[in-house]
């Protein structure tokens, strides 16, 4: 699968999910667990989201840690096809 976009870093959709509570990042911090500047750094595109981070993020706002997990993927995967030059890479099977 060819993601053809850029997708947004998943610490934008975050910050969204954290504007509708009406609550400051250091609440939001204290209420999943973990300190204010490592959810800073997620939420301004400097740390990804774990799959541990996913867990507490999907508990907090009622979503599922796959709904976080694919947002980082789909970040990750069209960040390093930006990078990765595939044109010297030899093929092994022809594509189905």
């Amino acid at each position: 699968m060819s993601i053809m976009y850029n997708p947004p870093h998943p610490g934008e959709i975050l910050r969204e999910y954290i504007e509708e509570t009406n609550k400051t990042i250091t609440e939001v911090a204290q209420g999943i667990g973990i300190n204010r500047k490592n959810l800073s750094l997620i939420l301004n595109g400097h740390a990804g989201i774990s799959a541990e981070m996913a867990i507490r993020l999907g508990a907090a706002f009622g979503t599922t840690p796959e709904f976080w997990i694919n947002l980082q993927k789909q970040y990750d995967l069209w960040q390093a096809q930006q990078k990765v030059d595939v044109s010297n890479v030899r093929h092994f099977l022809e594509p189905a």
